[in-house]
């Protein structure tokens, strides 16, 4: 195999750019990697709030029938 040396000088520079690079990059994937986890614990943290929110909800309508089928049956009242 011939030695080339543009070929090689090619694929030299390119390593060496590529880690000179990776050490500027790095810190912007690293912010932007810590965005994206906030942006992901705030979306879990209204998603649980909304979801409290619904199941408060369900559960004061679920005691208002209980109250209105249990009124209906001491009334004398039957409900179909």
């Amino acid at each position: 195999m011939k030695f080339h040396l543009p070929s090689f000088l090619l694929g030299y520079t390119a390593g060496a750019g590529s880690v000179l690079l990776s050490r500027h990059v790095r810190p912007l994937l690293v912010e932007l990697a810590t965005s994206a986890y906030r942006f992901g614990d705030m979306v879990m943290a209204r998603t649980a709030i909304k979801q409290e929110d619904l199941e408060d909800l369900l559960a004061e309508a679920k005691a208002r029938a209980r109250r209105a089928t249990a009124n209906g049956h001491a009334n004398g009242h039957a409900r179909a």
